[in-house]
């Protein structure tokens, strides 16, 4: 059994080819910052159809990416949703490399991803003199160049992870107190990886 706060790891090329599509990528990252929403909520979000968002998100409930959300809703028109696990998932490129269909399907789903971050930082360089003072000198961007085995570098991730994770339950726990002045979705964005000058 997977430790409790391990994000799923996915193996199954199916599962991996539902997040091809970049509309999913976007539909998941909205659902797991809000909690919850509906399909129509969404659809304002990203300027598309409710009908189409609610096609996606079937699509990703089918490959267990997202669930319908328990409790939610008042007169049951509308289906509210949630992210499956709150740990998010995973893959490996070893898991895929065996394959073209494989190796095809890992290069498009991290290029979707780095891509759906890259625009999201973008948008906050363009809006940052909106956030005000105190929000842009704490915001960062950081790059070190580090000589590292693969298994250090297998360590430092999860050395990071954990530290993420401390921080994201120690904001839970503030928000479920009734602590949300000035509380804002943060968006961390690391990458590690091999590099010849």
């Amino acid at each position: 059994m997977r430790p409790k706060h391990e994000p799923e790891q996915i193996t199954d090329l199916a599962r991996l080819r539902a997040f091809m599509n970049p509309l999913r990528m976007q539909l998941y990252r909205l659902l797991y910052a809000t909690g919850t929403a509906t399909a129509s909520q969404l659809a304002e979000h990203v300027d598309e159809t409710p009908s189409l968002v609610s096609y996606h998100l079937r699509k990703l409930a089918e490959h267990g990416f997202v669930a319908q959300a328990s409790g939610e809703g008042g007169d049951g028109r509308e289906r509210w949703w949630q992210v499956a696990s709150e740990e998010g998932w995973g893959f490996r490129d070893s898991d895929f490399a065996d394959t073209p269909e494989g190796a095809a399907a890992v290069g498009a789903v991290t290029r979707g991803i780095f891509d759906t971050r890259v625009a999201q930082y973008r948008t906050y360089l363009d809006q940052r003199a909106a956030w005000g003072k105190r929000w842009t000198d704490a915001a960062y961007t950081s790059e070190w160049l580090l000589d590292l085995t693969p298994d250090e570098l297998d360590r430092m991730s999860d050395e990071f992870e954990a530290l993420a994770r401390r921080w994201r339950e120690r904001g839970k726990a503030a928000k479920a107190a009734g602590d949300t002045e000035d509380r804002e979705h943060v968006s961390v964005h690391m990458y590690g990886f091999p590099f010849r000058p």
